[in-house]
């Protein structure tokens, strides 16, 4: 399903669980790398004013669904997608990189937070290899030198699977950047997805998350930087209705 108009547009183009799977396995048998973003209605809002975010979604090989909201607008355009939160794929590509015996980097967040995530990902996935970890500086340019080094010290490390966690729209930024410089390699741009795994952040239980409340819960966490973000989703959200509606 596509979503937003003209340049900042962007198709959902891998509807289900599966259908990702299946193709992370393909890619790993092969040895292709590959760039995986997790749309919700926070970039919605930004792509339309940052030309660099939307070149770099373009560059995304595969685009998932993560909302609520994205799965209520493409039911709403009776083209169905599923749920697919980028914490949620941390553990489960995980496990399909250590049964492809592919090893794996972390990067983003912190040096605590990686070290956490790191932890916790050997112990809940027998036989996985995690080759790199690297935290950037505060200020990180994705596209800069250090964007480079990474890319190099990627090649390197032997990793085939590296986990961004630099939060929209630089990961995402960087992950456009890398994919051409590290062709073996699998981005896959997941957010908070490390700082949960690691206990640096909490994330809303799982009651709130099946009654679609993740948002409130992030809202109480950080009011001062969620709400004003929530209240930006909101707004755009009877433009895409409409948008919605006209794919049906």
């Amino acid at each position: 399903m596509k979503f937003g108009k003209g340049r900042s547009a962007v198709t959902v183009n891998v509807p289900t669980r599966e259908a990702l799977f299946r193709t992370i396995r393909a890619r790993f048998a092969d040895g292709t790398g590959f760039a995986l973003a997790t749309l919700n209605l926070d970039h919605l809002t930004k792509l339309p004013v940052d030309d660099a975010f939307a070149s770099a979604y373009r560059a995304q090989d595969l685009v998932v669904a993560d909302g609520r909201p994205i799965i209520w607008l493409s039911r709403l355009a009776r083209q169905p997608v599923a749920l697919m939160p980028g914490s949620d794929l941390v553990l489960p590509l995980s496990a399909e990189a250590a049964r492809a015996g592919v090893p794996i980097a972390l990067m983003g967040s912190s040096d605590s937070a990686l070290a956490g995530a790191k932890a916790a990902l050997e112990r809940d996935v027998p036989g996985l290899n995690v080759a790199y970890t690297h935290a950037p500086p505060y200020g990180f340019d994705p596209t800069g030198a250090d964007a480079v080094q990474i890319c190099e010290e990627l090649n390197k490390s032997g990793a085939r699977l590296c986990f961004i966690a630099l939060g929209a729209p630089k990961q995402e930024i960087f992950a456009a950047f890398a994919r051409g410089r590290c062709p073996a390699v699998g981005f896959a741009s997941i957010g908070a997805g490390l700082d949960f795994l690691s206990g640096h952040q909490v994330r809303a239980p799982r009651i709130m998350r099946a009654l679609a409340l993740e948002w409130l819960w992030r809202a109480g966490q950080s009011p001062r930087r969620m709400v004003p973000r929530y209240a930006k989703c909101f707004a755009i959200l009877p433009g895409l209705a409409v948008q919605a509606w006209r794919q049906r």
